[in-house]
């Protein structure tokens, strides 16, 4: 990990970091606040497959103790000061659930919710955590009546209210914990992951947006609108796949495969033309599970997509917005997380390239700078 930063800050206060452990990878983004403004002090980045014995870039299923040894080596080697944190809890290790209730008051949705959910959960209610927020509706969510001319549908769609369910296993959430007391840390919250991206991403916006979240195992899938969760899906082929597949075509070391997957655009046309053939199955196969997802949720609501933001580390694939302007026939955006943090005018191009894989530790860190009063 080359890091930029190793002599060039120094320990200051309100510094907070933002923790991404992902399968392929552990991503930090410490940053501070000045004047309202969220600093970048320093960013980095280190692979798990070693910690694993298989290649970079390969996802992995470390125990908390392994993990933490990846955090302790990330913190040490990206310079990494504060000890204020926020960890992100993958999408996979989680259960979202979209519910829809009947108007009461709250007393009444806290006893309903409980008992709604156990139709979602797998597991029983008492070896999870859970929480829940109210869905706000664009046009009659400061109704607190119905006019008497609507008709019997109108009355029961209106008297409806959406509630966003996020339930996470005790046991998961005890691996964090010990995590955090392994490494040192102080961490006020854990955030499931589509939330941190959504943050660093997109800004309050009526219209609907799609984040395409592709992992080294996984591509995630988030519809939100006015900067709320209305839908997620997980694709269970990722960054990982396309590695594998390049490989496999051209019998290369997985190792390789993964630097000629981010290096694609400076080879020949030939060779560009070979890795896109060997990569198109999967590609195609992503896209099309993600064309459904659009597709039922613009079904749903009668709502259209306005822009999907591609990023994750498996989107540093070269040529994938362009693809994903044709699969979705919409607005496409290559996310650009420290968009919303001030940085070194040095960086600002190379971030550009590797915010794609920052953007759940930036999301989380913003929301930690928010506790700094």
């Amino acid at each position: 990990m080359d890091n930029p930063f190793k002599n060039l800050f120094k320990k200051v206060e309100n510094s907070v970091i933002g923790l991404d452990i992902g399968s392929s990878a552990i991503k930090v983004v410490q940053l501070r606040k000045k004047h309202g403004k969220a600093i970048l002090e320093t960013y980095g980045e280190v692979a798990l497959g070693p910690y694993a014995g298989v290649s970079v870039g390969q996802a992995t299923n470390l125990p908390p103790n392994k993990i933490a040894e990846a955090v302790v080596d990330l913190i040490r080697e990206a310079n990494v000061t504060s000890k204020n944190a926020a960890l992100s809890i993958p999408l996979r290790s989680s259960l979202v659930s979209l519910i829809e209730l009947p108007k009461v008051d709250e007393r009444e949705l806290k006893q309903m919710i409980p008992l709604e959910a156990r139709k979602y959960i797998p597991v029983p209610i008492s070896e999870v955590t859970m929480d829940w927020w109210i869905i706000p509706k664009e046009d009659d969510r400061y109704l607190d009546f119905v006019q008497s001319g609507d008709s019997q549908g109108e009355r029961e769609k209106k008297e409806k209210i959406e509630v966003l369910v996020v339930s996470i296993h005790n046991e998961i959430i005890g691996h964090f914990n010990q995590i955090v007391r392994d490494c040192g840390l102080s961490a006020s919250f854990f955030e499931i992951e589509m939330f941190s991206a959504i943050r660093a991403l997109v800004d309050q916006s009526n219209a609907p947006v799609m984040i395409f979240d592709m992992g080294a195992a996984a591509t995630k899938l988030y519809v939100a609108e006015r900067g709320v969760i209305r839908s997620s899906h997980i694709i269970n082929k990722g960054g990982q796949d396309i590695t594998l597949s390049i490989a496999q075509g051209m019998s290369l070391p997985v190792d390789r495969a993964e630097q000629l997957k981010r290096d694609i655009a400076s080879q020949d046309q030939a060779v560009q033309k070979n890795i896109r053939d060997i990569v198109s199955l999967t590609v195609d196969y992503i896209f099309s599970e993600a064309g459904n997802v659009m597709l039922n949720y613009q079904k749903r609501y009668n709502r259209s997509i306005s822009k999907v933001f591609i990023t994750g580390g498996g989107a540093a694939f070269s040529g994938l917005a362009d693809l994903a302007k044709k699969a979705f026939q919409t607005d496409i955006v290559v996310g650009e997380p420290f968009e919303k943090v001030e940085t070194p005018a040095f960086l600002s191009e190379v971030l550009k390239v590797t915010g794609l894989d920052f953007t759940v530790a930036v999301g989380l860190a913003l929301r930690k700078l928010q506790e700094i009063d």
